[in-house]
């Protein structure tokens, strides 16, 4: 039987439900209760339109290609409408395994998840499924589920924004990018503008989604630097203190980035 959703959850409850009650259960019955008809997932290049129509068949196609796949949380900020999330997802393909890494932003409307915008690592995914060799899975946060939204900071986001300009790689220790950490090679691109369609704080702490338009500089084996404007998008969740940036965690699309390039070589 239906069930009405129950009003004035907080989007941090709603996520509980999405990575407990369904993601890690793999159970598509429940979703009706706290995801709107109308939800949209973008993720990369593609949006995935419609609940039933497009975002639930997409899953369950990863669901199917990782029987066993699970998520853990490693870091949550929130607002009143809206939850931020890093996270891994791991499990094996074709007796391989992999863990991959996340960063999504997920939109509320008060009782139900409207819309996503995420970046995962399918680039690090790929990489382990072809050698065998299995990343370790970060520390999952001990309690995600007791986030609480704090008070915006225009000021951090004024920074982030200003900080998204620069090129990449970043220079600070303890900013994490993709793989980076784990294979030594860095992505190399210089950013020219940034469009934002998701940016929000919860006191220190920033959650984004940027556009970067800019120019690849190296980080592809095979791939030269090219003097095409490409599209990187960009998810990240970084911790502002004093008027910089001091930390965090970002997630780029480089696999679409990498297509684009290779479709523009000569």
């Amino acid at each position: 039987m239906n069930q009405t959703p129950r009003p004035d959850l907080t989007p941090v409850q709603l996520l509980r439900r999405w990575v407990v009650d369904y993601f890690n259960s793999h159970d598509a019955s429940v979703v009706h209760e706290f995801i709107v008809p109308s939800y949209t997932l973008e993720i990369g290049d593609y949006t995935f339109a419609g609940r039933d129509e497009q975002w639930l068949p997409a899953v369950q196609q990863q669901m199917q290609a990782f029987p066993g796949m699970g998520m853990t949380v490693h870091q949550l900020i929130c607002s009143q409408d809206r939850v931020a999330t890093y996270f891994s997802e791991h499990g094996s393909s074709g007796g391989r395994i992999a863990v991959w890494s996340g960063v999504g932003i997920y939109r509320s409307n008060g009782n139900q998840l409207t819309g996503c915008v995420a970046q995962e690592d399918y680039m690090t995914r790929q990489r382990q499924l072809k050698s065998g060799v299995t990343d370790p899975v970060e520390s999952p946060s001990p309690n995600p589920w007791d986030t609480l939204a704090h008070a915006p900071n225009r000021e951090a986001e004024t920074v982030v924004q200003q900080w998204l300009l620069h090129p990449w790689p970043s220079t600070l220790p303890a900013m994490r990018c993709d793989d980076e950490h784990i294979t030594g090679i860095t992505l190399k691109f210089e950013v020219t503008s940034v469009e934002f369609t998701e940016l929000f704080s919860s006191g220190e702490y920033v959650a984004f989604h940027a556009r970067q338009t800019g120019f690849y500089r190296g980080g592809f084996a095979g791939l030269e630097a090219c003097d095409k404007p490409m599209l990187l998008n960009t998810n990240g969740i970084v911790h502002v203190q004093n008027g910089r940036v001091v930390s965090g965690r970002v997630i780029r699309d480089r696999l679409g980035l990498k297509a684009r390039l290779q479709k523009a070589a000569p």
